[in-house]
């Protein structure tokens, strides 16, 4: 019966760590480029990655939301990024990235273009694919 526990909480704790990182190539497909533009709606600046929400005007007329996942918080500071100033709920903005495996309308953004033109990378640079 011990023997069962110890089994038990090691597979939980090898399932939990497996959830909490991921591989790129596992999650986006680099051979999948997408470009959207559209209303940021949502930010979450935490770790270990940020994910940004954008409304999409759809072929229909109506609203697509994107999900992009982006760098880590550190590293966005580090590019000049602020949180609660650079991008906010509102913002038109275009973003580039890699389409999502998993999400129909999930991405992993590479440059975010803001409406005034200027550029700041969110993700991994063009030609790596993000891996």
């Amino acid at each position: 019966m011990k023997r069962t526990g110890i089994i038990a909480v090691g597979l939980l704790l090898t399932a939990s760590s497996v959830t909490a990182h991921h591989s790129f190539a596992a999650e986006y497909d680099s051979a999948q480029p997408v470009t959207v533009s559209g209303t940021v709606v949502k930010i979450d600046w935490t770790n270990p990655h940020i994910h940004f929400y954008v409304d999409v005007k759809n072929d229909a007329g109506g609203l697509t939301q994107w999900k992009f996942e982006g760098y880590p918080p550190n590293m966005l500071v580090r590019q000049g990024w602020k949180k609660d100033e650079t991008l906010k709920p509102g913002d038109m903005i275009t973003v580039s990235g890699w389409h999502s495996r998993l999400e129909m309308n999930g991405a992993a953004s590479r440059l975010v273009t803001f409406a005034d033109g200027r550029k700041m990378q969110s993700g991994p640079p063009a030609g790596t694919g993000g891996q």
